[in-house]
């Protein structure tokens, strides 16, 4: 029989995750070797005279990073918006704006105010839509998402349906130019490591873990009296800031801020980001967006029907592996996991006849 667990327990830290959750917490190995291959990246372009892909991996952990904050509300917390992107977009005009019309050029400012901008506007998207469900959840963060993306295109002062160009990339000092490709990629290095940290932390902490229990039995949590709507509302905020971060680094590498940052199409994009690396897997939006974007290179050098192409490879994906390309490493663990329980028994049962 199962006996509901009290709100004090369910909230502490120690409280295990309800039952069908995944783990979170990647092995301190893959870190090193993943932070390895990226700082090792940059030299191994250049010693392959391949130094155009230096700005592509930056640009896949600018969507790494988006993708993730999609996949704090949509993996943990069971949130489908369908309007993530508008977030993104506003991130970017804010430090787009403040750098064009400001002047405000270092990045120590405008970046945190990107962030800040996006939580913002998440808390005041969040405080209406959160109080419904389903379908219309997806619809009213749509709406919201078109609403924005409309209001830039009729802002003529900062250009408009023609986008805003920036004076240059910002500047974080310490001799650092991030005018250059490879200072830049180390600086959006450094920042998405941060940003999957704090992630790291959050969805291990006592907040995530009821997060992730709301996402499990919503009316079971309102039962046992804790805050669902705060909650969510939290998670939707700090899943709207670092949006917000991550436009803001878009911004910087493209310099150049456009209203279609924010289209519904871009949504969708991050959706397929975090679906096909799999929703609520900790990694699943770096291997989404890696994943999708190095498609998108390799297909357009062969085709202009890149979309095509690329459709059937995500179709393949889905039905291959409908949790998501992680769900690939995790049924490999599991079968060689299979495989050392049976050869162990296996040679206890011949220690036994021996």
């Amino acid at each position: 029989m199962n006996v509901p667990m009290s709100p004090e327990r369910a909230a502490t830290p120690s409280a295990r995750p309800p039952a069908g959750l995944l783990d979170h917490r990647p092995s301190v190995w893959t870190v090193v070797v993943l932070l390895c291959f990226l700082l090792l990246l940059p030299p191994v372009l250049k010693a392959l005279g391949e130094d155009f892909y230096v700005g592509v991996a930056s640009r896949v952990l600018v969507y790494a990073l988006a993708a993730a904050s999609l996949n704090l509300i949509l993996g943990w917390g069971g949130m489908v918006s369908f309007g993530h992107a508008a977030f993104v977009g506003l991130g970017a005009y804010a430090a787009g704006i403040a750098m064009s019309s400001l002047g405000w050029m270092s990045a120590w400012v405008t970046w945190p105010l990107a962030a800040l901008v996006g939580g913002v506007a998440a808390l005041a998207v969040g405080a209406i839509s959160l109080r419904t469900q389903g379908v219309y959840f997806i619809m009213i963060t749509l709406a919201f998402a078109q609403m924005l993306y409309f209001l830039m295109v009729s802002l003529k002062t900062w250009g408009g349906d023609d986008g805003l160009s920036l004076p240059g990339r910002a500047t974080v000092g310490g001799g650092i130019d991030l005018s250059s490709d490879v200072h830049f990629y180390y600086v959006v290095v450094g920042v998405v490591s941060l940003a999957f940290w704090l992630l790291h932390r959050l969805v291990n902490a006592r907040f995530g873990h009821t997060l992730q229990a709301i996402r499990e039995n919503e009316g079971r949590m309102l039962a046992l009296g804790v805050p669902v709507y705060r909650v969510k509302l939290v998670a939707f905020v700090l899943a709207g800031a670092l949006a917000g971060l991550a436009g803001a680094l878009s911004a910087n590498q493209n310099s150049f801020v456009s209203p279609s940052m924010m289209q519904w199409s871009q949504s969708g994009m991050l959706m397929v980001m975090v679906i096909l690396g799999g929703v609520g897997h900790f990694w699943g939006p770096l291997v989404g967006a890696a994943v999708f974007l190095l498609l998108e290179e390799v297909l357009v050098a062969y085709t202009i029907h890149w979309q095509l192409g690329l459709g059937a490879v995500l179709l393949a994906v889905v039905l291959l592996a409908p949790n998501g390309l992680m769900s690939l490493l995790g049924r490999a663990r599991q079968l060689l996991r299979q495989r050392a329980l049976r050869q162990e028994a296996q040679q206890r049962v011949a220690r036994e006849v021996v």
